[in-house]
């Protein structure tokens, strides 16, 4: 029984398949699209790299220390309006922070399904 197991892993594994995690999909950004965010000590002013409903991907400096699990208040201006939210760190990398929506109002949701819908419609275009 174990052999048929390991066969249909190893099937699942050479398809080419690459299960996410993520409930939500993720666009990237234009090089424009900047947000100032702050945690506890520390603050900065960061380029999106990709951006969906449920979080997104800042590019950081070398020098930020920001640690897995950390609260991180984000603000930053779009076409669609101010979108406010906070955020929690869920993987730091190299120059990259990843973070996890946790809170954001009505108004400023409806401004970041409208700058989601943006951004998908120009990631469409040839």
């Amino acid at each position: 029984m174990t052999a048929p197991r390991q066969k249909l892993q190893d099937d699942a594994v050479l398809s080419g398949q690459n299960p996410s995690r993520r409930f939500t999909s993720r666009v990237a950004a234009p090089p424009d699209l900047w947000v100032f965010w702050n945690c506890k000590k520390h603050d900065g002013l960061s380029r999106v790299l990709d951006l969906s409903v449920g979080g997104l991907c800042l590019s950081i400096g070398k020098s930020e220390q920001l640690a897995v699990g950390g609260k991180v208040h984000l603000n930053f201006l779009a076409p669609e309006g101010q979108i406010r939210t906070d955020a929690i760190v869920r993987n730091v990398r190299p120059e990259r922070l990843g973070l996890k929506f946790i809170a954001i109002s009505e108004e400023d949701r409806a401004h970041l399904t409208a700058l989601m819908t943006r951004l998908r419609n120009l990631s469409r275009l040839p």
